[in-house]
């Protein structure tokens, strides 16, 4: 029998419980600040199991937190992290309620994307809408330099390959959403799958140059006139139908 069943590092179990991201919670575990069982411990990596250890930091013990989930209009130009080692400006100068635990981003928005982002400290509900094999849907508006034409579309809608790497990029469905100028257009893409910069390699293999990309939707789960910055608690039938 694995006796290791269900237990975890140290400091995940701290961020699973809700109490940190794993980053503070190796500085906190390095800085004998952590006790397991009333005894110190200072690796991290000691396994734990959350549900049932023993855990307290600076002498207060750590409970599990309640389940928060969160949507969040990400503004242009901060990183999907809570420790950077820029000091840039990140999404968690957005959500900055001290009555919140700590909660981590269902997937990221890189610093130049915006719209819509889930955060959550419940990480088997984010595993579930991040698995590959959920085929989530993600809608995004994105404002292109120039306008593809329907040759153009009809590449991007088969897939392209990426010359760099070899790869196959595609999406779900890619639409003209509306012409702007003559310099730019907007596009709406929907992706069922999550790949590093996905909508800006695949539409660079056209050379489309992305202007602004925003997330509009996950699921059923619409942007909808959230203020951008703003963040709001998710529905309990919001959090049913996207986990």
């Amino acid at each position: 029998m694995n006796t290791l069943s269900g237990t975890v590092g140290l400091a995940r179990a701290l961020s699973k419980l809700g109490r940190c991201s794993r980053a503070e919670g190796e500085r906190l575990i390095r800085a004998g600040r952590v006790r397991v069982g009333g005894q110190v411990v200072t690796d991290p990596l000691r396994r734990v199991h959350p549900e049932t250890a023993a855990i307290s930091v600076d002498g207060v013990t750590v409970d599990r937190a309640a389940s928060v989930y969160l949507v969040l209009n990400k503004p242009r130009g901060l990183v999907t992290t809570r420790d950077d080692p820029q000091a840039r400006v990140t999404v968690y100068d957005c959500v900055d309620d001290p009555t919140l635990p700590f909660v981590a981003p269902v997937g990221r928005l890189d610093k130049a994307s915006e719209g819509l982002l889930l955060l959550t400290n419940d990480t088997r509900w984010a595993a579930r809408l991040t698995d590959p094999a959920a085929h989530v849907d993600k809608t995004y508006h994105v404002q292109v330099a120039g306008l593809p034409d329907d040759a153009v579309l009809a590449r991007l809608r088969a897939g392209v390959d990426e010359l760099a790497t070899g790869e196959r990029l595609t999406a779900k469905r890619i639409d003209l959403l509306r012409t702007g100028s003559r310099s730019s257009h907007w596009l709406e893409l929907v992706l069922d799958e999550g790949r590093n910069r996905q909508i800006r390699r695949l539409l660079a293999v056209e050379g489309l140059e992305v202007k602004r990309l925003i997330r509009v939707a996950v699921g059923a789960l619409a942007l909808g006139d959230l203020p951008k910055g703003a963040w709001r608690h998710l529905t309990p039938s919001e959090v049913r139908a996207l986990g």
